[in-house]
């Protein structure tokens, strides 16, 4: 079975190396050895595949690849983003434990607690959420005021206001908040909720079947077109994309691989976290182990820190917007867009490459770092 290949990238700029080589029918599948998850819980939040757009103007722009955009920012629940994607496997297994309660971690931009929030509307389930604070851009953290809110009541924030979160605790950046996410489980078990905890970034097995689904959605209509991927390029921070990516293609017998952009941490922080992942995932699926050294391909263009702002981000976000009107977001797409553009303007694809760029949405985290672009 052909397997993901491996890409080794950093921001030490090395010399330009085709990304991948000319190939056929990188987008053919073995439907014999796909993934079969239809006999697994699952809630529906999107109707239908998210579109798949060929970026004319910013192709032309750049002068490399064709670059193709999937816009996941588009999947349903309350401002779209990946994340809804991880959750339709998720809460339908809280469902199936009979939780009546959610409990998830995240920033106080979170855009994976927006979206659980939004779900648990949904459903009718309570949701509370535990935050940390963040960083500005000096790298100092920001404190929340009397209230436990953060000084600007905006993007991601005011929607927890607006949907109207059970309970939303804001802590000092740096905290485990996983641990007080458990110890607020069980105190929710005490007062006779039945709690189920969503780890952060929705980033598990479970979560993870979201992007499993999607590389087969991919897949279909890269046929339905006979377009040729060279390569599919994803922000790659909680793993959960990037690892159910990873094993759907190598499921269906594709040899199209997955460049992740390293948004939150180091590539030797991120790389054994993302090769666990996928061996879970594909362990739980009883699918044939991802050779570990053919299955990454990461590249470290977070800058000074997870959600800091970086001038290559905001020459992508606007690049993006004033090309093609689409807008990304300072934290995970627009850093990962940087490192597309740096990868192409490096010649590290070819002129004749079809690239597939993965937007994961987390727009509404644009206005509260609104001063980033002034």
């Amino acid at each position: 079975m052909a397997c993901i290949r491996l890409f080794t990238m950093s921001s030490s700029r090395t010399p330009p190396t085709r990304l991948s080589e000319p190939s056929q029918g990188r987008w053919q599948v073995d439907s014999g050895t796909m993934a079969d998850l239809n006999t697994l819980p699952r809630r529906r939040y999107t109707n239908g595949p998210t579109a798949l757009d060929h970026l004319e103007r910013l192709s032309r722009q750049l002068g490399g690849p064709q670059i193709w955009i999937k816009r996941d920012d588009q999947l349903g629940l309350t401002q779209g983003g990946n994340k809804t994607r991880k959750l339709e496997f998720l809460i339908a297994d809280a469902l199936a434990q009979g939780a009546d309660t959610l409990v998830t971690a995240g920033g106080v931009q979170s855009n994976h607690c927006r979206l659980t929030l939004s779900a648990a509307r949904r459903e009718g389930l309570e949701c509370h959420l535990v935050l940390e604070e963040d960083l500005g851009s000096d790298g100092a953290p920001i404190p929340a005021d009397a209230g436990g809110n953060p000084p600007e009541h905006t993007g991601n924030f005011l929607l927890f206001d607006l949907l109207g979160a059970d309970s939303v605790e804001v802590h000092p950046n740096g905290s485990d908040l996983i641990a007080r996410a458990h110890e607020l489980a069980g105190e929710l078990k005490a007062q006779g909720r039945n709690p189920y905890v969503i780890s952060v970034g929705g980033s598990n097995v479970t979560g993870a079947l979201g992007y499993v689904d999607c590389a087969q959605e991919l897949l279909t209509q890269f046929a339905e077109v006979g377009l040729d991927v060279s390569s599919i390029v994803t922000p790659s921070g909680s793993a959960g994309m990037q690892a159910g990516l990873i094993v759907g293609l190598h499921s269906a017998g594709s040899q199209i691989p997955v460049v992740g952009i390293n948004v939150s941490r180091s590539q030797e922080e991120q790389e054994p976290k993302i090769v666990g992942l996928v061996d879970e995932v594909a362990s739980f699926l009883e699918l044939p182990s991802v050779p570990r050294e053919r299955s990454l391909g990461l590249g470290d263009y977070f800058g000074t820190g997870y959600a800091l702002p970086s001038p290559e981000m905001v020459e992508a976000v606007r690049l993006f917007a004033q090309t093609e009107g689409i807008l990304l977001d300072p934290v995970y797409t627009g850093k990962a867009a940087a490192g597309l553009i740096d990868l192409v303007r490096q010649g590290r694809f070819g002129t004749d490459d079809h690239v597939v760029f993965i937007h994961s949405g987390g727009v509404p985290g644009l206005y509260a770092r609104a001063g980033a672009f002034a």
